[in-house]
Formats: C-alpha cells, structure tokens, sequence
C-alpha cells in the first residue's frame, strides 16, 4: 500500500466540504436549491471529489510559494536530461513498491522527451528507507546517482547488505559512499525534502511535481504526460 504519513490533512478537507455543505454556503442560489441538495446526498462520492479539486488548489498555492525549493535539485540527483528545460521533480522511497512500479514510467517519460530533467528528491517515510536514500544522495555526489537508483530497486527492500550491494553494482567509491551518505550535507537535504513534501501536502510516495501541480501518488505514464503537457517547461515563479 502506499505509505501514508499523515491524515489530517484529508480529515480537514472533508470537514471542510461539510462544513461547507452545511452552513454558510447554502445561503447562495446555487446551494439553496433543495435539488442541489438532494443530488449531493444521492451522490456522496462527489464530496471526496470535492475535497481532492481543494487539496490541489491549495497545493499549488503552497508550490508557487516555495517553487525555488522544489526546482533546486542536491547536486547529481537528476534523471533524465540535467540541462532539459522541462521539469518533472518526484519524491520517492527506496521501499515504496508504487515507486518502483513508477520507475518504468518515469524511464519512458525520459526516452521519448530528451528535454526532460527530473529532480529526484529522496524522501524516505517508510521504515528501513533512510539508510537507502542517504547511500543515493552519497552516489550522486560520485555521479552515479542514476545507477544506484535503478541498482537499489533492483535490490529491494532495502537492508545494510542490500544497500551496500547497490552501491556495488553502481560502481561507487564505497569507502567515500559511506561516509558521504552520514555527511550534514546529506541530512540537511532530507530534512529539507521532508519539509517540502509536508509543505505541499503529499501524503505518500510517490508523488511528483509538474508545473503547477502537485500530484499524490502512482498516477501512470498517462497522467504524469498530461500533466507535463499542460505545464510547458519548468516550474511556476515565487
């Protein structure tokens, strides 16, 4: 299942639409309307629906506020075209099996759109994922972030022998790997990564950013296409 690293936000989004639903709101024309009401509660699925055009609303509020953190990737942690003027950034988790299922995604995103850099921000919510995420961090300090991304997949799930095994097949420098992954420069960027991501709301890994939108979750080629389409290049200004 998707890890899920808080409730709250989706708890007060529903109070919100019901709060909604139930007060002030019904006082204009358009609610007054006790047809309106009675289609709502013959289609309650439409409040989840509701409550999910808000949450990316407010998203891309809160992303435009902090775009220059989210657009500025750790030094070689980039897939894709680390010049392209197209931007995807993903927050991903080493034991997230949605994230390595998105994995082929991203790939073929890349293949077919050579102007395309995804930002790859490590953020590791599930248990046993840290260690996994600083060894990343460490590879693209060598460069070879790239190899040990698909090389850790590869290796799932993530324990000390699996990570160092990783690294391995990445190539790494594993003497510099280790203690570069335990660097402050390292930790300062998950925690940042981890601020960022509560920032705009995501409640799981994956999740991604295109544009103006924040996206939750395993959404397909498809959806993460469409949603660069829209975007054009790059990321929405401060």
């Amino acid at each position: 299942m998707k890890a899920t690293v808080t409730h709250s936000l989706a708890t007060a989004l529903l109070a919100f639409v019901f709060g909604l639903l139930g007060a002030a709101a019904w006082s204009f024309s358009g609610f007054a309307d006790q047809r309106t009401r009675d289609y709502l509660i013959a289609n309650p699925d439409v409040l989840p629906l509701m409550a999910e055009a808000f949450q990316e609303q407010e998203a891309s509020k809160r992303l435009a506020a902090i775009s220059e953190e989210v657009s500025a990737p750790f030094a070689g942690a980039i897939l894709g075209n680390p010049q392209g003027g197209q931007v995807l950034v993903e927050f991903t988790d080493y034991n997230c099996p949605y994230c390595e299922a998105s994995l082929a995604d991203v790939e073929r995103l890349i293949e077919q759109n050579p102007d395309l850099k995804v930002i790859m921000r490590e953020w590791p919510i599930f248990e046993g994922s840290e260690p996994a995420a600083r060894m990343a961090l460490a590879a693209a300090m060598q460069g070879k972030y790239s190899a040990f991304h698909r090389a850790m997949f590869a290796n799932s799930p993530t324990t000390l022998e699996s990570i160092e095994r990783a690294a391995l097949d990445a190539g790494l420098d594993l003497d510099r790997a280790r203690q570069d992954m335990n660097s402050d420069q390292v930790s300062i960027e998950l925690a940042q990564n981890n601020a960022i991501a509560q920032q705009l709301g995501f409640t799981g890994t994956p999740a991604w950013v295109a544009g103006p939108r924040a996206i939750n979750g395993a959404v397909g080629y498809e959806a993460l296409a469409e949603a660069l389409a829209e975007a054009g290049s790059g990321l929405p200004e401060a």
